[in-house]
């Protein structure tokens, strides 16, 4: 089956936005629709229909969205993503979200959400906040309010029991996520298809130089840095870390690979996996904290990085203070990614900090390493 051929889905916070959309449209039509339409925030729209919609109180109304995977082996394909939404008079429209039921709640640094917050990411915060104005806006309503908003999935514990969740110490239920609200299937298969039509078409094209990322904030990253590359050269390639050098290798047009990750999944490649799925975190923050201690001397440190719940939460011990061994992981990478390759392709590494700066370059020539290459609105 090609990539062409499966269905792309929608996130949890994708489902979430419509459930919002949903209940927010009930209170203020009193109407309740039968479907909605997502906004991705990479562009584009679905239609999706409205599970169920109920109002408790004459300004509170709760919706429902099936959330659709589409052919991802996702275990939230299916799951109940729900929003109550309640309205309360005010002189501007303030948005609040949180999580309720069955969202996970963030007990341990190191993730992109604060210690205590509800596990909801920022894209889909982003999501939901464009949803409420777009309703607002369509219907041309002046009345101003504070709109709590939150975020419920009913089977969201047992589903998180499936999930690394609490290895990562969320608690509690799932994590909605999404960093632009589509779903792309993620077969190896249908993975490692996408990233050689991608390879072959920017070979077709005569290039000889191509961007790998691992996703889609680091191909955002990417491209600041190397705007005179056209689309075609940035490829993501997941978490295939061999398997997407050797398909570049079988293409003779290409030269050169430019690898710009950031640090968590580095750490990984630096190790020489083939394939960097997140259950190997554990190996490699063992890892890192050996090479913290051989490198620095720092036996402080190594024992920082050896108890650190993430990579980033490890990575907050190590930079700035230790550009030594963010430089080890890198010429590691280089050096992993050379003997996939069997030393057929030149390879240059760029390692980025969890805001996209650049802390390593092997070659050296983003030498103000705190400079952002970005406009702030590249983030949101």
């Amino acid at each position: 089956m090609t990539q062409q051929s499966l269905k792309k889905g929608f996130t949890t916070g994708a489902a979430a936005s419509a459930a919002v959309q949903a209940a927010l449209i009930r209170l203020l039509t009193g109407r309740a629709p039968n479907r909605v339409t997502i906004a991705f925030l990479c562009g584009g729209t679905r239609t999706v229909p409205v599970h169920q919609v109920t109002c408790p109180a004459e300004n509170r109304c709760e919706a429902i969205i099936v959330k659709d995977a589409g052919d991802d082996p996702d275990i939230t394909h299916k799951a109940h993503i729900g929003a109550r939404v309640t309205l309360t008079p005010g002189k501007n429209r303030h948005i609040v979200i949180q999580g309720g039921k069955g969202v996970g709640r963030v007990t341990r640094p190191g993730l992109e959400i604060s210690v205590g917050a509800a596990a909801i990411n920022p894209g889909p915060e982003e999501m939901i906040t464009r949803a409420v104005h777009t309703v607002y806006d369509t219907l041309a309503t002046d009345v101003c309010h504070q709109v709590e908003i939150t975020v419920f999935v009913p089977e969201g514990e047992a589903l998180a029991r499936k999930t690394l969740n609490a290895r990562l110490g969320i608690v509690g239920g799932i994590s909605i996520l999404g960093t632009t609200g589509v779903v792309t299937p993620m077969s190896h298969d249908a993975y490692i298809a996408t990233i050689r039509a991608g390879i072959r078409v920017a070979a077709a094209a005569e290039m000889d130089t191509l961007v790998f990322t691992t996703g889609r904030r680091s191909e955002r990253y990417a491209g600041q840095l190397f705007p005179r590359l056209l689309q075609q050269a940035f490829i993501q390639t997941g978490d295939f870390f061999k398997a997407a050098i050797q398909e570049a290798v079988d293409q003779p047009r290409i030269t050169q690979l430019i690898y710009t990750v950031f640090f968590g999944k580095a750490v990984k490649m630096a190790l020489g996996h083939e394939h960097t799925h997140a259950a190997r975190s554990s190996m490699a923050l063992h890892k890192l904290a050996e090479w913290a201690y051989a490198i620095t001397g720092s036996r402080s440190l190594a024992e920082q990085i050896g108890a650190a719940n993430t990579a980033r939460h490890a990575f907050s011990y190590i930079y700035p203070k230790y550009p030594a061994l963010i430089h080890h992981v890198g010429q590691k990478i280089k050096t992993n990614a050379e003997v996939f390759a069997g030393h057929r392709i030149l390879f240059r590494v760029i390692l980025l900090d969890f805001d996209g700066r650049v802390i390593f370059d092997s070659e050296g020539q983003f030498p103000d390493l705190n400079t952002r290459l970005f406009n702030a609105s590249s983030t949101r």
